[in-house]
């Protein structure tokens, strides 16, 4: 997994405080719908989903958040930053290839939240017999296309 250190300090733009990402994360963890992360900001753990203006990836950092950690606007902190959840390169190698064959379904599995891609895959996991695991591997494929977080 391609872990991101840096350092920056905590932005603004109108309502809204952020941690600017000085990276496309499309280039470093591939191109993706939505990047889901995890790390820590100044040794704080932080989950959520990057956004972005266009220009700039950004990670949101709530009230609530900025306050239990005591880290504002204009605070320079330490970043760490990685993908979550199940990625490509952590995948059996016949998931990867079914993925692979069907580009809408993988881009529609990638952009899901950790929790559904973790639910496919164990389900996928759990199979006892190797037609089972293939049917469901099918079957996976066929609701990502049709755009289903779970089955």
């Amino acid at each position: 997994m391609n872990t991101q250190n840096f350092k920056t300090i905590i932005s603004k733009s109108g309502t809204r405080v952020f941690v600017p990402i000085p990276f496309d994360p499309n280039d470093i963890w591939g191109v993706k719908q939505r990047h889901h992360i995890r790390g820590t900001v100044n040794g704080y753990k932080v989950r959520g989903s990057l956004g972005s203006d266009g220009k700039q990836y950004f990670l949101i950092l709530g009230a609530a958040w900025r306050r239990d950690c005591d880290v504002d606007t204009g605070t320079k902190v330490d970043v760490v930053l990685s993908p979550e959840g199940p990625q490509s390169e952590t995948l059996s190698s016949d998931i990867v290839s079914a993925l692979d064959g069907e580009p809408k379904a993988k881009a529609f599995f990638e952009s899901l939240a950790t929790f559904y891609r973790k639910n496919y895959i164990r389900w996928i996991e759990s199979a006892k017999k190797p037609e089972t695991r293939t049917a469901r591997i099918e079957e996976m494929i066929s609701l990502l296309k049709a755009g289903k977080k779970q089955k």
